[in-house]
This record gives structure tokens, sequence and C-alpha cells, in this order.
């Protein structure tokens, strides 16, 4: 019970963060648009709050489905610019190791990508989706399909800035939203930059918020015995377990509210994700190697490809500790 105490926790605190860091891009998107976050903010949470009250995983799925699909708008954009790949290839081998700015966003984008949250996500939806043991290979192609898509995006995003914003103007400030969509401006249009900018960002944020407020419950509720199911409705047994779903947007809310740099501040926690990273991953190798029936563990060339990675990217997170906050 101790050792799984100390995974909730981790998985708590990536959680509210997690899901910070979603809410401050929603903000951003409605200040893009001149809307307060003051306005954006409650609207959407009690509208994400509302959707996990729909009493059945299925329809939650297809709800975020629907909603994360606005993310693929930056397609068009990516398009309109024509960037030019034989221009970039070159310069992929002039990574800037040594600098200790560089460094930290890489860390951040380590700590967005490879999530404590997903990890416990992925046992929650095996679980309410009712998958027999003979699904189980099924749910891994799926899984391995979204990761290539969603890596495919992030690289999309990186590409688009870096044929237009940086190809012309490497030191444009990009704290913003709205800095974001009026750095594009000159290339597609302020209006197609706003439109597209604005729905592709928060298509993303509203399925991952989704996700990550459900992970955190599913994780959270596991651990204290509660009833952990979306397929259940709002009743006295699964009150517990509604309420933290609840509460991780409203925790996630208020911060946001504050007055703060966002932007910063998101970065900040992308990287505490990655500090979180080992405990997450080696708690995860730990559990496969001890808990699984042996048809279900890893096996041969498998087994080591993923628990290399798993290990590089735990040093990893030990190094960052180390750079970021001097420890040794």
């Amino acid at each position: 019970m101790g050792w799984a105490i100390i995974a909730a926790v981790t998985l708590l605190l990536s959680v509210v963060g997690a899901q910070l860091t979603e809410l401050i891009e929603i903000a951003g998107v409605g200040e893009l648009f001149g809307i307060s976050r003051w306005i954006t903010i409650p609207i959407t949470v009690i509208a994400l709050i509302a959707m996990g009250f729909v009493g059945s995983y299925h329809r939650f799925e297809h709800i975020g489905e629907i909603v994360g699909l606005f993310e693929l708008t930056f397609i068009i954009a990516l398009v309109m610019v024509h960037p030019n790949l034989s221009e970039m290839v070159p310069k992929m081998g002039s990574i800037p190791f040594h600098n200790s700015s560089y460094i930290y966003l890489v860390a951040a984008n380590v700590g967005a990508v490879i999530m404590p949250w997903m990890i416990f996500y992925q046992q929650g939806a095996v679980i309410d989706k009712k998958l027999k043991p003979k699904m189980i290979h099924k749910e891994q192609l799926d899984t391995a399909i979204g990761t290539v898509i969603t890596q495919g995006i992030m690289i999309g995003f990186i590409i688009l800035f870096a044929a237009t914003v940086g190809k012309t103007n490497s030191h444009a400030i990009l704290n913003t939203v709205s800095q974001l969509a009026t750095s594009l401006s000159p290339f597609i249009g302020s209006t197609s930059a706003k439109l597209m900018m604005g729905l592709s960002i928060l298509g993303g944020s509203l399925v991952a918020a989704l996700v990550i407020a459900v992970s955190g419950t599913w994780g959270m509720t596991e651990v204290l015995n509660w009833h952990h199911s979306l397929n259940e409705p709002l009743n006295r047994n699964s009150l517990g377990f509604y309420s933290l779903y609840a509460l991780i947007f409203i925790a996630a809310a208020m911060m946001v509210l504050m007055n703060v740099n966002l932007v910063s501040l998101a970065i900040g926690i992308e990287v505490m994700n990655t500090w979180l990273l080992p405990i997450a991953l080696g708690f995860l190798i730990i559990l496969e190697a001890g808990a699984l029936p042996d048809r279900y563990r890893m096996h041969g060339w498998y087994r080591w490809l993923t628990t290399g990675s798993c290990l590089i990217v735990i040093l990893f997170g030990f190094y960052m500790l180390d750079s970021t906050l001097n420890w040794w």
C-alpha cells in the first residue's frame, strides 16, 4: 500500500500540473479573440466536468475524439506555408546541446509527451472498455498508431514555425497564443492564423484536459478502493469518483486565474513532469516484471528495447534534476 500511495501522489502532482497547462492554453485561445480568462475558464471547466457525467466510457471517448479533431486544422496552415524540407534537413545536425536554455526546453518537451498520467490512463481505459485478453494486442496497436499521430502533430507544429517565424525572425517573442498567431499572420493572413491556431490549440487542449482528469481520478480512486468507472452513473457509490474528477479541474482553474506568467508556468510544469518520470517509469518496470502473469510480460528483444528506452528517459530525468536544481 505504501508504494501505491507514492505512485498515486506522483500521479496527482503530474495530473494537476498537466491540467494546468491545458487550461492555460485554453485561456490563451480565449484571449486571442479578446475574451477574458475569467469568462473562458469557468465556462470551459463547467463543460468539461459535465462531459464526465455522461454515464458511459464509450460516449466520453467519442466526445473526446470529435473535439480532438479540431487539432488537425493546423495542417491547413502547414500546407499554406509550403515548408522547404531541403533547407531544414541540413540544419538538424546543428543542435545546441551546450545551451542550458535549450536543454531546459528539451526537458519540457519530454515532460509534455511522456507524462506519468498517460500510463495510468491506459490501464483505466482497458478496464472501462471491458476489453477481453484476446483484444490486448489490438489495443497495443491502437496505442502505437496514436503515438505516431501525436508525435507527428508535434513535429508538424515545429516545422510550421521553423519554416516561417524561425526563418525570417528567429528572435521573435512567442510567449502567448496571440503572439503565435500574430507571428504567422504575414504568411497565411491574420484571420487564417487566428482561426487555425485557435481551433488547433483548443481542440488539443480540450481532449487532453478530459483524458488527464479521468486518468488521475482512475488512479487515485483505485488506490483508495473507491468505485472508479465512467460507466457508473452518479450515485452514492460513485460520488467520490466524480467529486475527485471535478476537483482536478477546479484546482487547476483556480491557479490559472491567478495573475502569473502562463507560458513560463506551463514550461516549468512540463519540466516537473520530466522530474517525475523516474518514479513513474521505475514503478512501471518493476510492476511489469513482478506483477503481470508471464504471458503478458515483455519478452526477448522487445523487453530490452522498451526497458532501455525507459532507462534513457529515467536518466534524463535525473540529469534535469541536477542541471535545474544543482543537487549534486
